[in-house]
């Protein structure tokens, strides 16, 4: 056996987390009681999202914090990107709710801030059933139904990483880097809405550590 040693080169990858009931139960919630309409400041073509409140930073101190500190300890601190000559608190600077129907999508895009999240809060179909669609029936790459983040690997190829969209999925989070690319595909033949919950962290400048 060659005494050849495989190098990894060092990127930026996000973390996945299943939400407990406690944590699902309080999104729920502020999506019961979400504000007003926050689609002008997104790329996605769906009907309708929303702003949410997060009601004493409930969700920031007791979920997204956490992640945000496994983060840099495990694969790196994105802040230390941003230029800055003093150290500043993170915090979440906003929340949304995202409501999508049949035939509607969300283009390639990245978000503002360090870090950003996505909650799968309800997934209405199946990735195998939708893409027993005839568009999709003989295609090589089936994505109907799917979340898949974008990226350049180390021979300066577009790589993907697909998430497929089943109901099982539910509860799921991904924390990960604002400027990663990613996309929602759409899904057909479905009148229910796919609804998850979206968020921005950055950097708060006005405080220092």
């Amino acid at each position: 056996m060659s005494d050849a040693r495989v190098i990894h080169p060092h990127n930026y990858g996000w973390l996945e987390k299943k939400l407990s009931t406690q944590e699902m139960d309080y999104l729920w919630k502020c999506i019961d009681n979400k504000r007003e309409s926050h689609k002008q400041y997104l790329a996605g073509n769906n009907y309708e999202s929303n702003v949410l409140v997060d009601e004493d930073d409930w969700f920031w101190k007791n979920t997204v914090k956490p992640l945000v500190h496994q983060y840099a300890d495990v694969i790196g601190n994105i802040g230390e990107k941003v230029p800055i000559n003093q150290l500043h608190p993170y915090y979440l600077q906003q929340m949304w709710v995202n409501y999508q129907k049949q035939n509607e999508f969300n283009p390639l895009h990245d978000h503002g801030g360090v870090y950003s999240f996505v909650v799968w809060m309800k997934i209405p179909t199946r990735h195998f059933e939708q893409n027993k669609n005839p568009i999709a029936l003989r295609s090589n790459n089936p994505k109907i139904s799917t979340f898949e983040f974008r990226y350049i690997n180390t021979l300066g190829e577009i790589s993907e990483f697909v998430y497929e969209m089943n109901p099982e999925i539910e509860g799921t989070m991904l924390l990960f880097p604002s400027n990663l690319m990613h996309q929602v595909n759409p899904f057909f033949d479905c009148d229910e809405d796919r609804i998850s919950i979206s968020g921005n962290i950055v950097v708060n400048t006005k405080e220092l550590l």
